[in-house]
């Protein structure tokens, strides 16, 4: 999904930014719920599109199209924040069967921005959709229902809680 134009200043479209997770990160394409939490080397925010509330989107802070292009402190902090966000999701949502981890990094067939999608495999969604796994995720997309603002506000509140981020 290609970003939409970004509102100038003086109220006329500005081009998007090149890459949407960098624009997410940097401000320049409005973030639901706000960053969550922030490292050194990298972003946790609530995913944008229709993945359901409560999924969210862990991000290296610079932009990196592959795990290869990772230094080696990036590297370093990822696995134990991924853990750290997945447990988070279980206790903040609390009423999934799994937390889905996956890594995405294309844009219209092009490497983009990697971003790993932490998602909480509800009983619900796996029930509606019939799909776990992928198929869940595929089924999600064609549904294309995206989150309710507020509650995307309200998971993102106690998303900082939980780790500790406000």
């Amino acid at each position: 999904m290609a970003p939409k134009p970004v509102r100038a200043a003086g109220g006329g479209a500005s081009p998007p930014p090149p890459c949407l997770a960098c624009g997410l990160t940097d401000g320049s394409v409005p973030l639901p719920g706000g960053a969550v939490l922030r490292t050194a080397h990298w972003a946790v925010e609530h995913c944008v599109g229709p993945l359901g509330v409560g999924t969210f989107v862990v991000k290296p802070l610079r932009h990196v199209t592959g795990l290869h292009e990772l230094s080696a402190e990036e590297a370093a902090g990822l696995g134990p924040l991924l853990v750290r966000v997945a447990d988070a999701v279980r206790v903040v949502v609390g009423d999934c069967e799994q937390v889905y981890v996956c890594l995405w990094s294309h844009a219209g067939r092009v490497p983009g921005h990697i971003h790993f999608v932490v998602q909480p495999a509800r009983t619900g969604d796996l029930d509606r959709h019939a799909a776990h796994g992928p198929a869940l995720q595929v089924a999600m997309f064609a549904e294309g229902a995206g989150p309710d603002a507020d509650a995307v506000d309200e998971v993102c509140g106690r998303m900082r809680r939980e780790l500790g981020g406000g």
